[in-house]
This record gives structure tokens, sequence and C-alpha cells, in this order.
């Protein structure tokens, strides 16, 4: 099974940056869509990014209406790694954040992803 692990989350005052990573064990990582979400308290898990197997293939990414512009998901598929690039930090961002692993085509419902990390959160001050 693919194990995930996430780190970089921490405490940001709006408009800060912050970049998660999302380390994956597993000899079949490039063969895995990733995707980042997040959850916060009262709420659903939603979506905010997902690639495919290549970083650099911009029709290969999705994003959130309310992140875009702002974030950006990349992969090192060399590293076994997944990043989500958060910029223009705003109050209502304030989540933990999980990276997830799909075998699947990159997709935005919780239910498609079959791997999870533990989170990390992301706390951002007004």
């Amino acid at each position: 099974q693919v194990q995930l692990v996430e780190s970089g989350g921490g405490l940001v005052q709006a408009g800060g940056s912050l970049r998660l990573s999302c380390a994956a064990s597993g000899r079949t990582f490039s063969t895995y869509a990733m995707g980042w979400f997040r959850q916060a308290p009262g709420k659903e898990r939603e979506f905010v990014a997902a690639i495919s197997t290549i970083s650099w293939n911009i029709g290969s990414t999705k994003y959130a209406d309310s992140v875009k512009g702002r974030f950006a998901i990349s992969r090192d598929n060399a590293k076994n790694t997944v990043f989500l690039q958060m910029n223009s930090l705003k109050p209502e961002d304030t989540a933990v954040y999980y990276c997830a692993a799909a075998k699947v085509p990159v997709r935005v419902e919780v239910t498609a992803y079959d791997y999870w990390g533990q989170g990390t959160q992301v706390t951002v001050s007004s």
C-alpha cells in the first residue's frame, strides 16, 4: 500500500505563503494521480488541487475555484513527492490539509482516492 506523510503546515499571517509537501512510499508512485484536500472544523473535506503523472502538463492539473491563481500543485516523481505552493493565504484557507493518491485519472471527488496522509494543519491569522 502507498503511505503518505504531509509536512509544511503552520501558522502564517494573511497574505503570506506556505509550501506543503507530501512524501509517498511505494514503487508505483508515478502511476497515481495525486490530490490535495482540506477540512475545516464542522465542514466536509473539500477538494483543493490535483495532478496527474507529470508536473509540466498544465492540462493534467485541476484546482478548486477558491484557490485558482493562488495555489499551485506540482510533483517530483524521482523523489516520490507532491507539493502544494500556497500564496496570498486568507483566513478562510485555515484547515487541515491532506494529500491523497488515486489509481485513476485526476479527480475531484474524495471517494476517488485510495490512500490518504495524516494531514497537516494550516492556520492563517487575520
